[in-house]
């Protein structure tokens, strides 16, 4: 990744802007409130959303982080037809800046990508993760990554990477329930 001249703190304070920006305006933030009109007497925790695409299968997981209490509700529509597509990717949830901006960097990332396209960016998000501050030797995966290679840095906490990784574990295991489904 390139460093564009700038010093390792100079680096760490852009990464830290990026992060917090995106974490104080998220992409793909929905409330997932019960419906009033659903007689089958789940509580406001069992809460789902109803597929809003009439060709998809949803697929939903629910993320808690019991070190830091964070925790995320992802929500996955994924297209019937080949090849599967992510048609629509939403969360709900609360946490520290660090999984709220993951949250919203991974829906820029895997929205409208196949599951096969989407499971590579995990994928390579994990390898960013277990990089320990290194981040990725390949230009073209940190490419893939775009503004989410940030988290580079919290790579380097291992306490902070379940927090980035949140969001990210709710997708694969959303896109798992929803291929179940069919």
């Amino acid at each position: 990744m390139e460093n564009f001249d700038l010093d390792g703190d100079d680096l760490e304070q852009m990464y830290q802007e990026v992060i917090l920006d995106a974490s104080k305006h998220p992409h793909g933030k929905e409330s997932f409130t019960l419906d009033l009109t659903d007689e089958s007497g789940a509580s406001e925790a069992e809460a789902t959303v109803r597929a809003s695409h009439e060709y998809c299968t949803p697929g939903e997981s629910h993320q808690f982080n019991p070190t830091c209490g964070d925790q995320v509700t992802v929500h996955v529509e994924v297209s019937e037809g080949e090849p599967r597509r992510i048609e629509r990717l939403v969360w709900d949830g609360s946490g520290c800046s660090i999984s709220q901006a993951s949250l919203s960097m991974m829906v820029d990332l895997v929205s409208g990508k196949t599951v096969d396209e989407a499971m590579k960016l995990e994928e390579t998000f994990q390898k960013l993760m277990r990089s320990r501050g290194s981040g990725l030797s390949d230009e073209s995966e940190a490419d893939s990554l775009g503004d989410a290679v940030v988290f580079q840095g919290v790579s380097k906490y291992p306490m902070r990477i379940k927090c980035a990784l949140l969001g990210w574990v709710g997708l694969k295991d959303s896109i798992a329930k929803a291929l179940v489904r069919d």
